[in-house]
Order: structure tokens, then sequence, then C-alpha cells
């Protein structure tokens, strides 16, 4: 039996994260689109209803720029958004190191919830979308960790201000729920997506171990 040729996997982010999660479940995107959209949330918006949107609209950016390029045709599009939350305050993605401290600062301490939106569309523009929840918990911060941890640079264009695969690791006393919907992609919820669009996500692993 001849199988078919593989989807073409479109991942509508530059987050080498996001990368290298496909990746560990056999899916190594053939093509990435570096989505600008406007993140501002809105008045009283609820995270998880923001990290929804985002995906949705991380999606239709990357299918509006596929349309428009006829050499990326055809290809499948995961789109994902990953926000840090206080209760119902989102934190940002931090570009500057005063918002990292205090985002650092905010979290020592005490749990939060990371909201993670994953978004598959096919070319017919049919999609499917799950929200992830996870609770982390940090220990307490000393002032000299914040700032030992500013200076490493890690933080830049993270939510929340961390990176849970990285040094910040070591702030993680409790965390229930996905790890890699944390980092930025649940991987069994985008597997799932998948394969319920039909796009076998197993049948890429056929012949990985030659």
């Amino acid at each position: 039996m001849t199988l078919a040729a593989p989807q073409r996997i479109i991942l509508a982010s530059a987050s080498p994260r996001r990368f290298q999660l496909l990746e560990q479940i056999g899916i190594t995107p053939d093509d990435v689109i570096a989505t600008s959209i406007d993140e501002t949330p809105g008045l009283r918006e609820r995270p998880r209803l923001y990290v929804e949107r985002m995906a949705r609209e991380k999606a239709a950016a990357a299918r509006h720029v596929v349309g428009h390029d006829s050499t990326r045709s055809g290809g499948v599009i995961v789109a994902a958004d990953t926000v840090v939350a206080l209760g119902s305050r989102i934190l940002p993605k931090t570009e500057i190191v005063e918002d990292a401290a205090a985002c650092l600062r905010m979290l020592s301490g005490r749990a939060h919830r990371v909201y993670t939106s994953v978004v598959v569309q096919m070319p017919s523009g049919r999609q499917g979308q799950r929200l992830v929840e996870a609770r982390v918990r940090f220990k307490r911060i000393s002032g000299e960790e914040v700032d030992a941890y500013l200076a490493s640079g890690e933080w830049r264009g993270k939510a929340g201000g961390y990176a849970i695969q990285g040094i910040a690791g070591a702030f993680v006393t409790k965390l229930v729920g996905s790890y890699s919907a944390v980092v930025g992609l649940p991987l069994s919820e985008t597997s799932a997506l998948l394969n319920g669009l039909g796009v076998p996500v197993h049948l890429r692993w056929l012949g990985a171990g030659a």
C-alpha cells in the first residue's frame, strides 16, 4: 500500500519553542509564518477568552498570507498563543526589564495560571481549537535571584516574564497540567486536533527510527 504524501504543516509562529515542540511529536513544520497582529487585550477581557481570540487571529493572519502566495497554498496551519494570568489579570509578554521585574515579584511565592490555546486550520477553512489551563506555583524568589534572572535576558519576549523550560524552572515548586502547554504548545491536544481533522500524526513516525 502506498501512503499519500503528508500534508504541509505551516506554523503560524516564529517561536523556536513551538517549532521544537512540534518536532518532538514527529512534525517538522514545512513553513513558518511570523504573524503580526494587535495583541492588546480588550477592556475587561478574561484571560481564557483573550488567548482563544489571539490563537484564532494568528491562524487567520497566516491564512491571509497563504492566500496571497501560491507557493504556500494547501498548507495546514497550526497557531497558538499563551498567557500567564494572576486571577483575571493578564501579565504582559515582557520586552523591557522593568516589566519583567514586576512580573517576577508578583509571581514570587504565589500560584498562577497559564492558558494556551491552539488552533489547527485546514486549507478548506475548517478548523478546530482547544484551550489548555495549567496551574504553576513559584517559590519565594529572593531579590538576588530576581536580579540574576533579569541579567540572564531569558525573560525577554516571554509571557509573564519567564520561561519554564529555562533557568526559571528553578522557581517552580508545583505544576498541575500540561508542561508543554506552559512552554507554548500543548502536544496531546495539538495531536488530537490534527488527527481529528484528518492529518494523522502517527503516520509521520513511520521510519523515524530508521
